[in-house]
């Protein structure tokens, strides 16, 4: 069985798109927090050149289950245009 992930991911918002990028975060985790597997999924930083989302979740199975989910398509697309750069995923055990 394997053992709990943290997830961290970092978006950088364009200039002046950040209340943006987080209203399209805070729909992703009113979805997500209901997902089988998901421990946490919040925002734990807000700044105006970035948003740090972190998260926790049972197995690494059931992160990639999240990852190719509706609530993830959703959110990469309402995310369309608003982001400098892709955004920065670090996992760890």
């Amino acid at each position: 069985m394997s053992e709990p992930l943290d997830v961290t991911a970092v978006f950088l918002p364009n200039p002046g798109e950040v209340f943006r990028v987080k209203l399209a975060l805070d729909i992703a985790i009113e979805q997500v927090v209901n997902e089988p597997g998901c421990i946490r999924y919040e925002i734990t930083d807000v700044a105006e050149d970035r948003i740090i989302l972190t998260e926790r979740w049972e197995s690494e199975e059931l992160l990639e289950k999240h990852s190719r989910g509706s609530a993830v398509q959703d959110l990469n697309e309402s995310l369309s245009g608003l982001l400098s750069e892709p955004v920065q995923i670090t996992k760890s055990n």
